[in-house]
């Protein structure tokens, strides 16, 4: 049992940055192709006057957008321009953070119930807990974000 036990602790040793990287860029890559259908799809969400131009959750709380703005529009900007800088590891700590916000007001906008597969959030939440994840994680050995705070130190 001891050479098992040992073995699992090399293996994650030797693997967590591998690992960390290509679950930071499945995420952010599957989210970039979310961004992608929404701005640039079949139908392309415009900026403002049509589309989603009131936040309501459930029937309690309904908040108009300033200026008419499309939140699909934001949510897709956020999906493409956050997905891409997650992926690259550029600013990863904040974009994940808006990242998932994003993902928690799109699964009580569009998808709230108490139970996830009961109206398709199953993947608002499981980006939401993704990115939260990446938020509290640092963004790896194999990022931008690295790189530069090499550099900076050295």
């Amino acid at each position: 049992m001891k050479k098992f036990t040992n073995f699992i602790t090399e293996t994650r040793a030797r693997y967590d940055d591998a690992a960390w990287f290509l679950f930071r860029i499945a995420v952010s890559a599957m989210f970039i192709t979310h961004g992608y259908a929404k701005l640039l799809g079949e139908n392309p969400q415009s900026f403002s006057g049509s589309g989603v131009t009131s936040i309501n959750i459930g029937e309690l709380i309904s908040i108009p957008m300033p200026f008419d703005i499309n939140a699909l529009f934001l949510a897709g900007s956020v999906e493409l321009v956050g997905g891409f800088l997650i992926l690259i590891g550029m600013w990863t700590n904040i974009v994940a953070l808006i990242a998932a916000v994003t993902m928690l007001m799109a699964y009580l906008i569009a998808h709230l119930a108490w139970f996830p597969t009961l109206n398709n959030g199953e993947l608002a939440a499981m980006y939401f807990f993704s990115f939260l994840v990446i938020y509290c994680k640092d963004p790896g050995n194999l990022s931008i974000d690295s790189w530069l705070k090499s550099r900076k130190e050295a």
